[in-house]
Parts: structure tokens; C-alpha cells; sequence
């Protein structure tokens, strides 16, 4: 039996208010009645981000509901969470979060099919708020382009 992949939660935010240049696969250090929280799907990514310090990089703001069954081996909700990396990885983000509007971004937190939890970290710049409207334009566009094009194709 093979398993497949088990998205836990999304940041759909990210490509609202992002360009994600890059993508990294990075473990995360959570306690057991994290990860037990997350296979009832406790989780969320709104408004996270990812910081280096002191060559580590660090998750903010997500949101891990307690375990339902847990006692006080529950920890806190909105703690910072350490990110597993290689020291090459992390010396590349430092140089590149210094450079000017380049941020991290968690872009989706899943587990893997050996089991293991996972967060998809991207490098991401900015968007204006033009660049928003252009994109949300231009979404609307591929939406009715396929709409006419699943009408079109109906009527045959």
C-alpha cells in the first residue's frame, strides 16, 4: 500500500501578496501532541513567516490547536517553531533575506509519505498593490476564457 502526501494546511495568502521566487522542503521540530494535533488537522498558516537567527531559521505565528486529548504536555498554541535545514540552505536564505523585500514565507505544511511533517518554505518578494490587481485580472480572464470554452464545447 502506497501512501501519498497529506496536506495539512495552506497559506493561500502567500501568492496574493507574494511573488515565491523559490521553494524549500524543511522539516520542523514539534513535540508529540503537536503532531497528533495536526493528524486531527489543527493547524493554521495565516499570517506566518519564517525568520534567521543566529543560523536558524524560525516559524512565527502558526497556529497548532491543542490536542484534544492532551494534558500538560500540551505546549502553547503560537510558539515559534525551529525549521530543520542543511547549513548551506540557511547561509543562502541569510544573504538572501538581507537583500531588499525578499521575505520567508510558509507556503503549505503537510506530511510526507514516510509520516513525517513538513513545512514548504518559499522566498518570496513583495507584490504591490497594482501587482495584485493585475493578477486578480488577469485570474479573472483565464476563468471566463475556460467558461466560454466549457460552454462552447457543451453545446456540440
Amino acid at each position: 500500500m502506497s501512501r501519498e502526501e497529506k496536506t495539512i494546511s495552506n497559506n493561500k495568502k502567500a501568492f496574493h501578496d507574494y511573488f515565491v521566487d523559490e521553494r524549500f522542503e524543511t522539516g520542523i521540530a514539534l513535540t508529540g501532541t503537536e503532531v497528533k494535533s495536526l493528524r486531527e488537522s489543527g493547524a493554521s498558516l495565516r499570517d506566518t513567516f519564517a525568520t534567521v537567527r543566529n543560523g536558524e531559521v524560525w516559524l512565527h505565528g502558526v497556529y497548532i490547536a491543542p490536542y484534544s486529548h492532551g494534558n500538560r504536555s500540551n505546549v502553547e498554541t503560537g510558539r515559534a517553531r525551529k525549521l530543520l535545514m542543511h547549513r548551506k540552505e540557511i547561509r543562502y536564505l541569510i544573504g538572501k533575506t538581507k537583500e531588499k523585500g525578499y521575505a520567508l514565507v510558509p507556503i503549505r505544511l503537510y506530511f510526507t509519505t514516510a509520516n513525517l511533517v513538513k513545512v514548504e518554505l518559499g522566498l518570496a518578494r513583495g507584490k504591490k498593490l497594482y501587482d495584485k490587481r493585475d493578477a486578480m485580472a488577469e485570474a479573472d480572464a483565464k476563468r471566463d476564457a475556460q467558461r466560454e470554452l466549457r460552454d462552447r464545447t457543451k453545446g456540440q
